[in-house]
């Protein structure tokens, strides 16, 4: 299935993913910027993305946790959320999603 991300520089990379895949995943297999500190755990806000309004009302509701971990990212806005916690469905085929300017993946 289809994933777009649209970097901080305009350019769009389309990545494959299979349902059950976490954004995260295909974004750094994609070579995106998002460094996923913690794995997937919510410690950390390093693999917040934006996700394009048309698609944000078909994903599942942040949890609060994800939420408070927004709330330490830089560049928030009202259609962020955490890559990590994005799994991908069939009717996520297409899903896409702005890489902020501030990620920066640390360990490249």
């Amino acid at each position: 299935m289809k994933v777009s991300f649209v970097t901080s520089e305009g350019d769009r990379v389309d990545a494959e993913g299979e349902p059950g895949d976490s954004l995260l995943r295909v974004a750094q297999a994609a070579g995106m910027p998002l460094e996923g500190t913690c794995e997937g755990q919510m410690a950390c806000s390093t693999c917040h993305v934006v996700v394009d309004k048309e698609w944000f009302a078909r994903l599942p509701e942040a949890s609060e946790e994800e939420e408070d971990m927004l709330d330490l990212a830089a560049g928030v806005r009202r259609t962020s959320r955490l890559s990590c916690q994005i799994v991908l469905t069939e009717e996520l085929h297409g899903l896409t999603v702005s890489i902020p300017a501030q990620s920066h993946d640390m360990s490249r």
